[in-house]
């Protein structure tokens, strides 16, 4: 369990290093735990102070990074940039989107104008999956993407084949066409927004049907891409 914490807090300080924050803050909540149960494991009076002394070090600089977040993101300042590199794997969903999903979450809109292939439909499923198990007050999704010119009825029967499933969860999903988009985008109904250069089709094919990664996008390689990584309160700030 030590050397899990050592691990997990070491990407913690690197994260922090970085200026991504939001992750960092994940990690050393994550490694702080781990911290705290090995002091409840062992009965050794020494180690018990060393994992209470390194937890507290790592919390306090956990709270002090969840302030610098919130006052950046009141003053509309916060940014944060992320670069995939190609071939890299442990960037599935879950560990982009998973943080900014809670129960504050409402609503999502997502503007990405490559939802058409099957594979494409499937990741947009891959993060509804994620944002029903993780928001447990989601009323509505809605998305906005280009029709596909090669095969527009299978494209919308995906969409609505999600439509109705969604709905059994009580979530309306709507989706529209457009003629022009190009940017995509993420945006969340606490303020987070999350910009992907190559949208939610970031990943390399798998090599296989049976492999890793295969199922688990976090095994998954990736292709070279860049996410931006805001609060709503600073696109207020550039319109003034």
């Amino acid at each position: 369990m030590e050397s899990a914490a050592a691990s997990i807090l070491k990407r913690a300080v690197e994260m922090d290093n970085n200026k991504q924050y939001t992750m960092a803050l994940v990690l050393y909540q994550e490694g702080v735990q781990i911290l705290l149960d090995s002091m409840k494991e062992t009965k050794d009076p020494s180690r018990q102070k060393h994992f209470a002394t390194r937890a507290s070090q790592y919390l306090d600089r956990a709270e002090k990074i969840k302030d610098l977040v919130e006052r950046q993101k009141a003053s509309g300042t916060y940014r944060e940039l992320i670069k995939i590199e190609t071939g890299s794997t442990g960037h599935g969903y879950g560990t982009v989107f998973g943080r900014f999903l809670d129960a504050t979450v409402t609503y999502i809109h997502i503007e990405d104008p490559y939802i058409r292939a099957f594979h494409q439909c499937q990741n947009l499923v891959r993060l509804c999956e994620l944002a029903v198990r993780k928001c447990h007050a989601l009323s509505k999704i809605s998305l906005i993407t280009t029709v596909d010119p090669e095969d527009k009825k299978n494209q919308i029967a995906r969409l609505e084949e999600l439509k109705q499933s969604l709905s059994c969860h009580l979530i309306s999903f709507e989706f529209n066409f457009s003629d022009t988009l190009h940017d995509r985008q993420i945006m969340f109904s606490n303020g987070w927004i999350v910009k992907i250069g190559r949208g939610l089709d970031y990943f390399k094919a798998s090599n296989g049907k049976f492999v890793l990664g295969a199922c688990d996008l976090e095994l998954r390689p990736c292709s070279e891409t860049t996410i931006d990584i805001f609060h709503k309160s600073q696109l207020k700030n550039e319109k003034k």
